[in-house]
């Protein structure tokens, strides 16, 4: 079958601009598909940099200007892996381009920013996303259509957490390559970063958000910004705490930190309802845990779910049953849904819009923190449909 080329131009060469890379080089290859990626440009300002990039990934020219990238015609979609601040900038351009726009995460810095950003492909009429992929690892879609099928009951709390502990030095300097550090660029610390990831799934599994309180605290006031030279304020939040209702009624607590010694990478979650409860965490990524009140007698206890058969979600479409995937493969599975969604016309979440929601809770969040109150959130979307969900053992 002859399928239609995506050419793809990426703005970014780090972390993440490698975990696109290397889902754009994967997809063809174990997902039936109508579109195939072909890595036509990337761009970064440090041309050397940007070559060598291209090289091991193989793209097949180098920009040094987003602006440029944009205006190829020989480009199809745009991808943004750049710092948070440019985001904005370049999606609206690219919509303005006639161009299909994904973006990592946040969407923007703030929501007031990111609003124009879901006008302009809104109105451009462009498939987007943003990269949320979490979404996509196969254990947390499969939480996500366990809950969706009603068997919990009621739901009663859902909590989460993102913990790392990368910044504690007080020496480690802001700004250049630490630019998740510096606010005018990142926009926030964790709660924008890592909470973000958090509230995405949350929304996703348990409806939207109608009010919360929440605080942060900077820990280290002070560092040495790379761009300046000078020692200066620092101003984004190192960690955050957050009390949450729902809106079907559940009570949530979120936590994250960069201080949080030991922890590099823990991103856990649960979810209690009437008859049974969920937990996962990334640390143990292939697994769900799962407790259901309606077992009698002896058996009734926390038992754990091996997600790797062929009947979860994406894993048939890789290795025979039982055999683990790993982190970059969310981003393999959050690009072959987008790729059917293009072909099928039914977008795949989280589109700019639905992405918009999270900044809207992530304003909240340090807002509230500032004022030291509740804060409704409106408009939001409504929660998820309740899909059937054909498991028998459930």
């Amino acid at each position: 079958m002859t399928k239609k080329e995506l050419r793809v131009g990426l703005v970014g060469d780090g972390f993440m601009a490698r975990a696109h890379s290397n889902a754009y080089r994967a997809v063809g290859r174990f997902f039936e598909l109508d579109y195939q990626p072909v890595l036509k440009a990337v761009c970064a300002r440090n041309r050397a940099k940007a070559e060598a990039f291209a090289d091991t990934w193989g793209y097949e020219s180098v920009e040094t200007d987003w602006k440029v990238l944009v205006d190829r015609d020989d480009i199809d979609a745009i991808d943004i892996c750049a710092p948070n601040h440019l985001h904005a900038p370049i999606a609206i351009a690219a919509a303005e381009a006639g161009k299909i726009v994904l973006s990592e995460k946040p969407l923007a810095r703030t929501a007031a920013e990111a609003m124009p950003m879901v006008e302009a492909v809104e109105r451009a009429g462009v498939a987007n996303l943003v990269w949320y992929n979490y979404r996509r690892v196969p254990a947390v879609s499969f939480l996500q259509q366990i809950v969706a099928s009603g068997v919990l009951g009621r739901v009663f709390h859902y909590r989460a957490n993102f913990l790392q502990d990368w910044t504690i030095s007080a020496d480690l300097p802001q700004g250049g390559g630490n630019w998740r550090l510096d606010n005018t660029v990142a926009g926030s610390g964790v709660t924008g970063d890592l909470l973000a990831h958090c509230l995405d799934t949350a929304l996703w599994v348990n409806g939207s958000i109608s009010s919360l309180t929440a605080a942060t605290e900077t820990f280290v006031k002070e560092r040495q910004n790379l761009d300046t030279g000078k020692v200066e304020k620092v101003g984004i939040d190192d960690a955050v705490e957050v009390i949450a209702r729902f809106d079907n009624g559940s009570l949530g607590l979120f936590e994250s930190t960069r201080y949080a010694r030991g922890h590099k990478a823990m991103y856990s979650l649960e979810i209690n309802g009437e008859h049974a409860s969920l937990a996962w965490n990334l640390d143990d990524l292939n697994h769900l845990e799962w407790f259901d009140h309606r077992v009698d007698g002896p058996l009734r206890g926390w038992s754990r779910i091996s997600v790797t058969d062929g009947e979860h979600p994406y894993v048939g479409r890789w290795w025979v049953p039982g055999l683990n995937l790993g982190y970059e493969h969310s981003f393999t599975h959050t690009l072959a849904d987008f790729l059917t969604g293009l072909a099928t016309g039914e977008p795949a979440g989280p589109t700019f819009r639905e992405a918009l929601e999270t900044s809207r809770v992530c304003d909240a969040i340090l807002e509230s923190a500032v004022g030291g109150s509740w804060v409704e959130i409106r408009p939001g979307l409504t929660s998820p449909p309740r899909r059937p969900f054909d498991c028998e053992v459930l």
